[in-house]
This record gives C-alpha cells, sequence and structure tokens, in this order.
C-alpha cells in the first residue's frame, strides 16, 4: 500500500512538473520598449505591446523586437574620391524599428543587414565628390547617404534618423600638400593685405603732398612739431632742417608786413 501512495506522490509530482513547465511557457513579459511578434504554427498573428502576456504553449512562439534607437558605427572604408585621392573614412548611424513584423519576416539579421548596406553606401557616395567637397560639404554627403538607407532600410520596417561622417584619414603626403596650400594661401592674404596698405598709404600721402604744395608754410608746421616731438624725448641734441631757417625768415616777412599794414 505505501509503495502505491509513494508511486502516486512521484506520479502527481511529475504532473505538476509539467503543468508548471507549460503555464511558465505560456506567459511572456513584453519591456516598454519591445514589440513581441507572435506566430502561431509558423504564421504571424499579431504583435503583442507592452506587459504581461499569454501565448499557447508549443503552437505558439514569441520574438522579441527592441524599439529602442541603435547606434551603429560603421567601421572605415577605403574609398577613391572622385580625384583619384585614397582616404580612409569612418562613420556612424542611428536607427530604429517602426514595424516589428517587417524586421522579422522581411530580413533574417536586420542589424548586420543595415551595417553592411551602410558600408556599401558609404563608399559608392563619397567616391562621387571630390576631395575638397568630401572635406567642406559633410553635411551634404551625410544626408544624401541617409536618404539613400532609408529607401534600402524602409521594406524591412526599419527608419534611419541620422548618419555622420566622424573621421576622414588623409595620407601623409596629401596632408603636408595641404599644409602648403595653406601656407601659401596665407602667404597670399598676407602680401594683399601689405599691397593694400602700401596703396592707401600712397593715396594718402599724394593728398597731404597736394594740401602742402598748395599752403608751404604747412610743411614748415610739419617740422616745427617734429622738432617738438624730438624735444619731449629730452634729447641733449637737436638737429634742425635746413627748410627751418627759410621758415624763420617767412615768418619775419610776415610779421614785418603786418607791421607796414598796422602802421599804414
Amino acid at each position: 500500500m505505501s509503495d502505491v501512495i509513494g508511486g502516486l506522490i512521484v506520479l502527481g509530482l511529475f504532473f505538476g512538473f509539467i503543468f508548471l513547465g507549460i503555464i511558465g511557457s505560456a506567459i511572456r513579459i513584453v519591456k516598454e520598449y519591445e514589440k513581441g511578434v507572435v506566430f502561431r504554427l509558423g504564421k504571424v498573428i499579431g504583435e503583442k505591446s507592452a506587459g504581461l502576456r499569454l501565448i499557447f504553449p508549443v503552437v505558439d512562439r514569441m520574438v522579441k523586437v527592441s524599439l529602442r534607437t541603435v547606434t551603429m558605427p560603421i567601421p572605415s572604408q577605403k574609398i577613391i574620391t572622385k580625384d583619384n585621392v585614397s582616404i580612409d573614412v569612418a562613420a556612424v548611424a542611428y536607427f530604429h524599428v517602426v514595424a516589428a513584423t517587417k524586421s522579422v519576416v522581411a530580413i533574417e539579421n536586420v542589424f548586420s543587414a543595415i551595417n553592411q548596406i551602410a558600408q556599401t553606401t558609404v563608399r559608392n557616395i563619397i567616391g562621387q565628390f571630390v576631395l575638397d567637397d568630401v572635406l567642406s560639404q559633410t553635411d551634404k554627403i551625410n544626408e544624401k547617404i541617409k536618404k539613400v538607407l532609408d529607401v534600402q532600410t524602409e521594406l524591412w520596417g526599419v527608419v534611419v534618423t541620422i548618419v555622420e561622417i566622424k573621421d576622414i584619414q588623409l595620407p601623409e603626403s596629401m596632408q603636408r600638400a595641404m599644409a602648403k596650400e595653406a601656407e601659401a594661401e596665407r602667404e597670399k592674404r598676407a602680401k594683399i593685405i601689405a599691397a593694400e596698405g602700401e596703396l592707401l598709404s600712397a593715396t594718402k600721402l599724394g593728398e597731404a603732398a597736394d594740401i602742402i604744395g598748395k599752403h608751404p608754410i604747412a610743411l614748415q608746421l610739419r617740422n616745427l612739431q617734429v622738432l617738438l616731438e624730438i624735444s619731449a624725448e629730452k634729447n641733449s641734441t637737436i638737429i634742425f632742417p635746413n627748410q627751418f631757417m627759410s621758415t624763420i625768415q617767412d615768418l619775419k616777412q610776415f610779421l614785418n608786413s603786418e607791421e607796414i599794414g598796422l602802421t599804414k
């Protein structure tokens, strides 16, 4: 009798574990940032949103799909630009799933597929630009890559939000050539600025010469001003220009003429 009771207990425990296993396989927890795609005997029957969800054991299977934005580094690519310069370009892409069922049914591994198509697109798009445009028009290139990727990934239920070129490696010979070009450009600007300064200075000197030519006494006044500036430095020796002697004579003649005019 005790053997029968022991057998029943073991059998009960066995079926109890089976029942708990069935219940456990029927319960699924879907996180807030996920969608659960439910297959019944291999056929999609719908999507489950966040929360505690029940499915039929054995016949149902749930595949969880994350809806969060994914940051995917695009490995450095060796690219030949339109002007035949070899460069290495690395980028990064941001995307997220908007249609969970498509991302599971339409393609086997959506993340691997996006990574591969992104590498190919970066090579194709950048290869259409010359080096100067690659360095100066990164925003335009990023937008063009994004548009091409969006067309490809739309069928997979994925939206690409941002594509950014984050690193461009140039050959050392090209770096030296660009440094020489930049230095030459700076020297050219410096020479142009100096020439413009000389032109402006010559123009002003010409205007000053015209004024002095009309008023000779102005040159003598300028000489006096120079002597005043020299004396301010407390120099022991002061050199008087030869023109200063004629200035004194001119002043005397001016004063004499003024005195004669007053006496009359």
